[in-house]
Order: structure tokens, then C-alpha cells, then sequence
């Protein structure tokens, strides 16, 4: 049981809000802790222009970014990277204007996991946002990054999370984000906090670009014409067929399944084959594999250990759950190696979803431990790069192949003994290179950024924590 004595402004700071929790919360302990700074403690709300959600409307979703615009939800704003987004309609959305993002504003989840943030970059400019992000967008009276920073500490967070408010879905508020206290430190310290911030967001633009140009010379390297690449990478199969025959003689033993006989997904495969190509299994060290099951449970002992889910590891600053090692037999073989390749292999076809998504362990993925549920391919390095292994598995095209071999009803999964034989298209070592070259030089970007972005809020929290010294 909890015991504090509270002070009487205590209530008329908050609202006049009796419940325990809150008062109680480390929001309460993170403005004390943050009263004893020796610098100008500022409200929130008079370091930002604005603080707001934007807008609220009904959402007409379209197929395609020639009607429509990239929209994302508060989980699509963590993610590394921002494609595979819904589109809302152009031309039905009202006040479309009101749902778009800026460069260098702050975006707080505002309901359900509460108060994530991100700071944006080139990358979400013109891109749509739901009304449960808020938008802080800050002035001219202290940098943008710093505050980024701040908010974005265990300090900023806990303030945040304290204004919590709903009995079943948690929400936060932008009039209770104006209240908060955020430290001045000295200018030069702001800078070299924000200048951390701001290159960690252009590298991961870098890191983006670099990844959209190996899709693209790939996709030409196939020599595929762009009429042909959206009929094939269209979001509704039925564009290239939806009733179809195929001879008796091609039915495969580990499937009946219909879609996974799909016209669009043959022709996929003749494309994959038209030149020089390997199957998948001949460039593996070890056929494609889950990883193991075991019980979890919570711990944070000296000898737990991090577990990323299969949608952690597609989050900008990948946070797991920490688990006991005692139920995991074998945990030097569970942790996931530099250049192996993690496909989410178990969910459903929803477009958005990462159901089928690769991701590559490079730099900030590396040795962690990975749910079971995200399929392993070890590239043998001595045949294939694994920048280029990456490249041809998370292209539009194996994507689309990769959902027509499923086995299940709800939750589905993918069938192994048919995936090993797909095709991997090869070229020649210079253009192979080239495209290993950018996707590893991107990993390493996602990296960097990591690391200046972990440094800047390592900066604030050890100048609070300083603070509290007698």
C-alpha cells in the first residue's frame, strides 16, 4: 500500500481530482523532483503555438495514393518506417487540411497506450493523422528537439501518463498538456540536446530514401513495366483474377486452399525466374524456421531478459516486455544473429498489417530476443548479401506471394515447405552489391539515429537526477 501526505494546491492543480492513483502516479514524484530545478521552469503551453488533435471527420478509405492520402493511427507513428499506411479519400474527407502533419512538431499518443511520442520529419509531412495524436507544435521560445526530448524522458512521460483519464481506455488531453512544467536548462545545453534530435531525424529520412532506392533498382533489374508492377501489387486480388482453373497436376500436397493457386501469384513467380535465380532454401543456412515456444513470464531480475514481439521490431526505439530466462531452454540459440531476416508469421491479410513485412537484423536489432511468432531466414553470406536477401523479400512482389501460401482461418501462418522453393532472382555481383550496400548503409542509419536520440534524453534525465543531490 501506497501512503503520501498531499498538500492542499495539490487538488486545485489538478482539477480538483480526489482519486489516489494520481496523486500517487510518478507524475506527482517527477514534478517534485523537477522543482528543485536551478534554471526557469515554463508551462507547456507557452512554448507551443499550438497543442491539439486535429481533425474529426468520417473516414472514406480508398485503394490507392491517386485517390487518396497516407493515413496513419497512434501505433503507425512509431513505426520505423511509414509505408504500408491506409489512405483516406481526397475528395470525400472534410477538412483535410486539419488531419495533415508538419516537419519538427511533437506527436503524443493521446488514448490507449498513452503518451508515446515522436518527432516528425520530412518523412510525415503531407501525410494524414487521427484525431487520438496530438499535435504540439512548438515556438520559437526553446528548441524543438529539447522539448522533443524532454517529453520523450521518463520525466516527460510521467507527467503525461499522470493526466490519464477513462475506466476502460485510457485518455490524455491537450488543456492538461499545457500545464506542464518543463525545465529551461541553459541554451547551449538546449542546442546540443536538439541538434542530437534533429540529425537522429534525418537519418532515419536518409535511412528511408536509402531503402526506397534498393526497391526501385530492383524492380527494374526485373525489368517489370509499371503497369504490369500495380496490376501485380494491387491490394485486390480479383484485378488480376478472382475465378480461376489450374491442372490437377499442379495441386501441391500442403495445401487445398484456393488463394494459394492464385493466378497474380504464378505470374509473380514466372517474373522471379525469368532470369538467373536460386531457390530460397539454396541461399539459407538453415531452412526458413519459427522460433521457439516457451512461458513467459515477467521479471526485473539481474537475469531477465528483453522479449520483442513480432511488431516491436518494427518500431523506431524497439521496447519489449522483460521475461524470466528460466522457461527459455536454449537462449544463446533464441537470440537473433546480425544478417538474419524476420518475417511476422503469424496474423491476418489486412492490408496494414505486418503480417508478411521483413525486417532486417542489423545494428539496433541485433542479439535481442524475438518472439517466436516472426519466421528466421539466415542468409549464408557466402552466396547471397543479406542487404540484397532483404531487399527481394520485402518487395511489393514477395510480399504478395508470401500471402498466397497460408494455412490457417483467423490467425494464419505461412506454409514452409512451399516457401523454401520460391524463387530468388540474381544479378550480377556489382548490382547485387549495390543494393546490399544501401539497405545495410540504411540499417546503420536507423542506428545512429537510435543512439543520438537514447544520448539526447540521457542528457535531460542525468541533469534531473543531478538535481536531486543533497
Amino acid at each position: 500500500m501506497k501512503v503520501l501526505k498531499t498538500k492542499s494546491k495539490w487538488f486545485s492543480e489538478s482539477d480538483l481530482r480526489l482519486d489516489a492513483s494520481f496523486h500517487l502516479s510518478e507524475g506527482r514524484l517527477a514534478k517534485l523532483d523537477i522543482s528543485k530545478c536551478p534554471y526557469q521552469i515554463d508551462s507547456l503551453g507557452k512554448l507551443a503555438n499550438r497543442i491539439f488533435y486535429g481533425g474529426r471527420a468520417k473516414r472514406i478509405y480508398v485503394d490507392n495514393y491517386e485517390k487518396g492520402i497516407p493515413f496513419m493511427g497512434s501505433s503507425d507513428m512509431l513505426k520505423s518506417s511509414l509505408t504500408g499506411l491506409k489512405y483516406i479519400s481526397l475528395k470525400y474527407t472534410k477538412n483535410l487540411d486539419d488531419f495533415l502533419l508538419q516537419k519538427d512538431w511533437i506527436l503524443v499518443s493521446r488514448s490507449g497506450t498513452v503518451g508515446n511520442t515522436v518527432y516528425t520529419n520530412d518523412d510525415f509531412v503531407g501525410k494524414a493523422a487521427s484525431e487520438h495524436i496530438i499535435r504540439i507544435v512548438p515556438n520559437s521560445k526553446l528548441y524543438s528537439g529539447y522539448l522533443y526530448a524532454f517529453l520523450t524522458s521518463k520525466y516527460g512521460y510521467s507527467l503525461m501518463t499522470q493526466g490519464t483519464f477513462g475506466a476502460v481506455i485510457q485518455h490524455i488531453e491537450p488543456d492538461f498538456l499545457k500545464n506542464l512544467p518543463i525545465p529551461l536548462l541553459p541554451e547551449e545545453k538546449q542546442k546540443e540536446i536538439h541538434q542530437l534530435i534533429v540529425d537522429a531525424a534525418q537519418l532515419r529520412v536518409e535511412a528511408n530514401r536509402l531503402l526506397d532506392e534498393a526497391d526501385k533498382l530492383f524492380l527494374q533489374l526485373l525489368n517489370i513495366s509499371d503497369s504490369e508492377l500495380k496490376e501485380l501489387s494491387s491490394t485486390k486480388e480479383k484485378t488480376v483474377s478472382n475465378t480461376f482453373t489450374f491442372n490437377f497436376n499442379a495441386l501441391s500436397p500442403f495445401t487445398l486452399r484456393g488463394r494459394n493457386y492464385s493466378p497474380r501469384k504464378n505470374r509473380i513467380i514466372e517474373i522471379l525466374k525469368s532470369n538467373k535465380w536460386d531457390r530460397l532454401s539454396e541461399v539459407l543456412e538453415y531452412l526458413p524456421h519459427y522460433g521457439a515456444r516457451f512461458k513467459r513470464i515477467e521479471s526485473n531480475s539481474i537475469n531477465s531478459v528483453e522479449l520483442l514481439s513480432q511488431g516491436d521490431i518494427f518500431d523506431l526505439k524497439p521496447n519489449g516486455r522483460r521475461i524470466s530466462t528460466k522457461n527459455i531452454n536454449n537462449l544463446e540459440k533464441e537470440i537473433v544473429k546480425k544478417g538474419t531476416i524476420l518475417i511476422p508469421a503469424q496474423g491476418t491479410l489486412g492490408e496494414n498489417e505486418i503480417f508478411g513485412r521483413a525486417k532486417l537484423v542489423w545494428g539496433y536489432l541485433e542479439e535481442k530476443l524475438v518472439a517466436g511468432h516472426a519466421l528466421r531466414f539466415v542468409t549464408n553470406e557466402t552466396k547471397i548479401g543479406c542487404g540484397y536477401l532483404y531487399c527481394v523479400l520485402s518487395s511489393g512482389l514477395w510480399f504478395r506471394i508470401l500471402r498466397n501460401t497460408v494455412y490457417g482461418t483467423n490467425l494464419l501462418g505461412f506454409i514452409i515447405e512451399l516457401i523454401k522453393d520460391y524463387p530468388i532472382p540474381r544479378f550480377s555481383t556489382n548490382e547485387e552489391y549495390l543494393i546490399d550496400s544501401k539497405v545495410k548503409t540504411a540499417y546503420q542509419n536507423l542506428t545512429n539515429a537510435l543512439q543520438k536520440e537514447t544520448k539526447a534524453i540521457q542528457q535531460i534525465e542525468n541533469e534531473i537526477a543531478s538535481w536531486q543531490v543533497s
